[in-house]
């Protein structure tokens, strides 16, 4: 069972500059363009639009990637 998030929790991942922080946006259950690239989400595979605290960007993120603070 994968982890459920909420619109506006706060939540960390890891990325290669280290740990992030930030909150989520919103669950995306549709295949959508972010920055460039495609995210290949559906509703059995769903991700999470997340924006970083520091540096105000949106990336989207698997819920097994995202642990909440």
């Amino acid at each position: 069972m994968s982890r459920q998030f909420e619109k506006g929790d706060e939540v960390s991942w890891d990325t290669s500059q280290g740990k992030t922080e930030g909150r989520v946006i919103r669950k995306q259950a549709r295949p959508t363009k972010i920055k460039g690239h495609i995210v290949k989400a559906s509703v059995e595979n769903a991700q999470y639009i997340v924006e970083s605290d520091k540096s105000v960007k949106r990336a989207a993120h698997k819920p097994e990637e995202l642990r909440k603070l």
